[in-house]
This record gives structure tokens, sequence and C-alpha cells, in this order.
């Protein structure tokens, strides 16, 4: 598997495959070409075609590429393997090609580039499974944190970072208020449900607000184009990152340990990674939240003193009640039915807890966190596309959007309006000059 480092990353919101991975490739691209690059040109295919304008991708990459020319092209029809990318052609002066780049964004922010060879931090982990990860740790008698820290250097410090732009996220995000970005003109909820929690009697339930407060909080950074981390993914940032903030401020745990549980939940996130999908254009939202809702599940129960087996038992849990899970952003945005959908499932990540913790004293788990994962690649392979961050379908085409008079600006930058639809299909190419 590959290093936690490629997991876990900080950057700009609102979506790790439709923001942080292109503009992670048009930065490489940048800098390979330097003083040479005179203009642009960059062609969006798949789910980056279809909810580009929603997840801001045109914006990043214009952004990103300044000083140079920027023009976009929004396309149907893309011939390579992998469903979601974008070609990068890069000009001089004279108008001559420096490279032609075909990136695909494969989710958490993570790409490839058929031209050019990345270093990710290819196996790090020599296992591709958890059986055999238990098998390691059951000879060794070492838990899933050691066996992580011990395998990879540096991370430590690395997850420290992490643990340090999550905690920030969460507190930004229940500082801030007003409208989130977009069309959706969606007020900020996080501050006012904190506050709300806060008069609430019963403690559990107290909790429980507090903690979909939190995960509002982070989301809410990531649909306003703010600093969050990929847990797996942007999308779902709010999960991990709402529950770092309870067991930090909530119930002082400390950073050494936090840092530890972000090592355990990150070797489940890099499992679903490796063995099936972290991308919601590729496996639906089960691909994100419910890969979350796992990590979190298991970051929980390690925090509360559960074996190996427990542990595993927990984020299985997680995984497949989230089997299914369509990907359907309402306008391409990542608000509906995203936000909600991560305060949701990090309290189904305690619940997946403390189900392991009592059920594990009372009977063998019968469903391997192996087997959920290969059933979750199974179910992402056969929903239908509409159902896969593509915003043809499910919550996208029944919420409807009332288009405003005037295109909305982000920091002084145009931002265009959606592709013209025809029967669930881009009716043709259309270029946006930006």
């Amino acid at each position: 598997m590959d290093s936690l480092k490629e997991l876990y990353k900080i950057g700009p919101g609102p979506s790790s495959s439709h923001t942080l991975g292109p503009q992670r490739a048009c930065q490489l691209y940048k800098a390979e070409y330097g003083e040479q690059l005179h203009h642009v040109e960059v062609e969006l295919y798949g789910s980056l075609s279809l909810t580009g304008k929603g997840h801001l991708t045109d914006y990043i990459i214009r952004k990103t590429f300044e000083p140079a020319k920027t023009t976009i092209f929004f396309l149907k029809d893309w011939k390579e393997s992998f469903p979601n990318g974008f070609y990068i052609r890069g000009y001089n002066r004279d108008h001559q090609l420096l490279a032609k780049w075909t990136v695909f964004s494969v989710g958490g922010g993570s790409i490839k580039i058929l031209e050019k060879h990345l270093e990710t931090g290819e196996n790090v982990y020599p296992e591709n499974s958890m059986q055999a990860i238990r098998e390691i740790c059951d000879k060794e008698k070492i838990g899933f944190a050691e066996y992580a820290l011990r395998a990879e250097a540096g991370l430590e410090p690395y997850l420290d970072k992490i643990l340090t732009a999550m905690l920030a996220s969460v507190k930004e995000g229940l500082q801030a208020s007003g409208v989130l970005p977009g069309r959706l003109k969606m007020e900020r909820a996080a501050k006012a449900m904190l506050l709300q929690a806060g008069t609430i009697e019963d403690e559990a339930e107290r909790t429980k607000m507090k903690l979909a407060a939190y995960a509002y909080a982070a989301s809410e950074q990531n649909a306003s184009a703010g600093t969050v981390v990929t847990a797996p993914t942007l999308g779902s940032c709010g999960v991990m990152a709402a529950l770092m903030y309870y067991y930090y401020n909530d119930q002082q745990i400390t950073r050494g340990k936090l840092v530890k549980a972000l090592a355990v939940a990150g070797l489940f996130g890099d499992l679903i990674k490796t063995n099936a999908t972290i991308s919601g254009a590729v496996g639906g939202c089960q691909a994100e939240i419910g890969a979350a809702c796992a990590m979190a599940a298991a970051a929980a129960a390690y925090l509360n003193g559960m074996n190996c087996g427990q542990i595993e038992y927990a984020a299985e849990i997680g995984m497949e009640h989230h089997l299914g899970l369509t990907c359907d952003p309402v306008g391409g945005y990542v608000i509906i039915p995203c936000i909600e959908r991560n305060a949701v499932a990090v309290l189904r990540a305690l619940d997946a807890m403390s189900l392991a913790r009592t059920l594990s004293r009372i009977k063998k788990n019968r469903v391997s966190f192996d087997v959920v994962v290969k059933t979750m690649n199974y179910t992402g392979k056969h929903l239908p596309i509409e159902l896969k961050e593509t915003s043809l379908g499910g919550l996208a085409k029944e919420v409807q959007i009332v288009p405003e008079e005037h295109p909305s600006c982000l920091d002084g930058h145009l931002i265009v309006e959606e592709a013209v639809m025809e029967n669930d299909v881009l009716a043709s190419p259309i270029r946006f000059d930006l």
C-alpha cells in the first residue's frame, strides 16, 4: 500500500478530486515548464466536466496557472481507461506545444500522469489486506498504530501536522457565519448548531449535536474553498476532523494518542483506496463517506482501548452500512447532501464502535473488513453513472435550483454558468474562456 502521507493531504476545498488533484497536476506542470509557459489549454472529462463548475475545478486551474492565460474545455468523449481525468497542453509565446499531459484524478487528491512518473510512496506497506496486517500484528504482538509508525519513516510528525489542520478547520468553521458560495444560497449552520447544543440538558444528546456541529464546521470550510484535510477525501473531510476535535477538546485526549489514532484510521482508508476506490466519481459516496465512517470507527475504537479484532469489526460495520450510497451533489456543489452526510457519518462511526465492542463479546463477526471492501468495489462498479458524482440523477435531479440572473464571482474571477444539458448528457463540447 502507498504511504499514509498520500492518503491524508492538506488542501483547498471543495473537492479533492476536482480541486486538490487538478491543482497538484497544474503545479507540477507549471514547475516543469516555468517561464516558457505562456498560455494553457485544459480539457476536462467525466465528472470533472459534468460537475467541475460547482466544484470550482476551472477556478483552481486558472488560479494555479496564473499569470498564464488558461482556456478550459468541458468535453464528454473521453477515450482514456480511467473515468475521471483531463488533458493539459501548455504553449510558449510562439504558440509551440511544450507538452501534453494526461492526468487521472483518482480520488482523495491523488493523481496519475501517464507521461510522468510520480513519487507517491508506493509499497511502503507490503501487506495489502487487513488479514495480512492482522497476521503481522498478531505474530509480533503489536497494534495497528505501532505497525504503521514502524513501517513509515517520518509518519508521526506528518500526522501531527494533519491533526493541527483538522482541528483548525473545525475551529474556523465554528467561528464563521454567512452564506456558502454558489447558487444554493445555503446559510452556514455549524456556529448556531454548537450554540443550540449547549442548551441541551441530556448529555448524550448534547454530545451528538456537538459532534454534528464539528462535522458541519469542517465541511462548511470545505464548501467555502477553505483549507481542510482529505480523510480520505475533501468531500468527507468533516467526519475524521469532527472526531479528532471532539476527543481533543471535549475528552482531553493527548495529541500523541490522537496521532496514533490517525495512523490506525489511515490503514483502513489506505486498504479501501488500494483494493477498491475512494473516488465518488468511480464508486459513489460509499467510497467517500463510507470510507470516512470506517476510518472514524477504527479511530474511535482505538481511542477507547479496543483490541485489533474489535477495531477491525468497528471499521467493517462503518463501511458495510454505507454500501450503495450514491454521490449525487445538488448543482454540483459539495453542500447537499454532502455536509449533512458528514455529520451523520461521524455519529454512525461511534455507533459502529459501540456495536463492535458489545457484539465482539457475544459472537464472532462473520464479515471481515476485506470482504466488505471487496463488496464495496463491486457495488461501486454497478452503480449507474448518474449516481457517481455527475449530478445527472438522484437528489441532484430532483432538487431544483433557480438560476441566478447574473453569474457569480469568486475573488473577482468570473464563474460562468453550468454546461447546458440535453437528455442527461452534455449537448456538445462547451468552451469557456476564463
